[in-house]
């Protein structure tokens, strides 16, 4: 009689599980395509004003805000032509005077913060927990703070009018950011690597440039890219320093279209704003992978 009922209730059982799956399975779909539906509609949100700059790059004057569509109903590229040579100097001596800055800033920011990350992940002296905690600090500071002084050291050693001011700071390790960044990076490379080379005969430099930094090239990566892209953009402080309009950068450079009278070259601004941001979508395009990864190996997340 047991025997009866088991097999009553497996036959009844039986038949529901595969409909209890399939409603689960729609259930899961339903979820994810909800999900993926809410990324779209963000990801248009923050992509549509990009798109209607592009597409005010290629409108006529008049009919940038009078038709605040993204599809134009008249094409006007000469925007582009006219804006490349409307300023003092054609746009690409801005795009160099830009790249001079980003290189020199990039290359800094990699020498001097990974030799201050290695001394403190590294290196036993008096005071590191402090001189660290300190240099955590740095970072609440706005630029609003130590720009006064900052421009009465320059001026006071002649740099004003010149890349200097932008470029030097970067080898002195002066954005804590990406030390701490790198600090959290080498932490996490074993000691006995280190431990295994001075037994080799290895010293710190040796050790620094033959391990670390092999090892280092996740967080190398990002420090790059964001020294890049943050550098590229800087508008406030090549305002401040550069005033001579032959060594203006791109973001200063895009600010003089703009007329303090109404009279704004919109078309212009917007073209050389297209053009200016194509160097920030390749690096972003090309590091996104060392980017990611980078990150997800320093325990920022």
């Amino acid at each position: 009689m047991t025997d009866l009922q088991n097999a009553a209730e497996t036959f009844v059982v039986e038949p529901k599980a595969p409909a209890e799956h399939h409603d689960r399975t729609k259930r899961r779909r339903a979820r994810s395509l909800i999900k993926h539906v809410l990324l779209i509609a963000l990801g248009v949100v923050m992509l549509y004003p990009l798109l209607w700059m592009l597409s005010s790059s290629i409108k006529p004057n008049d009919l940038i805000f009078r038709e605040p569509g993204l599809i134009p109903s008249q094409f006007d590229l000469s925007n582009y032509s006219v804006g490349w040579d409307a300023l003092l100097n054609p746009f690409s001596h801005y795009l160099i005077n830009s790249a001079i800055i980003v290189m020199g800033s990039v290359l800094g920011n990699l020498i001097s913060c990974a030799l201050a990350a290695y001394a403190f992940a590294r290196l036993n002296f008096r005071f590191r927990t402090l001189w660290f905690a300190i240099m955590l600090m740095s970072i609440m500071l706005p630029i609003h703070v130590v720009i006064v002084p900052q421009y009465i050291l320059f001026s006071e050693l002649g740099w004003i009018n010149t890349f200097l001011p932008l470029i030097v700071p970067k080898f002195l390790a002066t954005d804590a950011f990406f030390v701490f960044l790198m600090v959290q990076f080498f932490r996490g490379i074993p000691k006995e690597l280190d431990e295994a080379a001075r037994l080799d005969g290895a010293g710190h430099l040796r050790i620094f440039f033959r391990i670390m930094l092999p090892l280092s090239l996740p967080a190398l990566a990002t420090t790059a890219i964001f020294t890049f892209i943050w550098t590229w953009n800087d508008f406030f402080s090549q305002l401040i320093f550069l005033t001579n309009p032959d060594k203006y950068t791109v973001p200063v450079a895009l600010r003089t279209f703009v007329d303090s009278t109404g009279a704004s070259s919109w078309g212009s601004l917007f073209a050389m704003s297209i053009v200016s941001l194509i160097p920030v979508f390749f690096v972003f395009l090309f590091g996104q992978k060392y980017l990611v990864k980078g990150i997800a190996t320093t325990g920022i997340k």
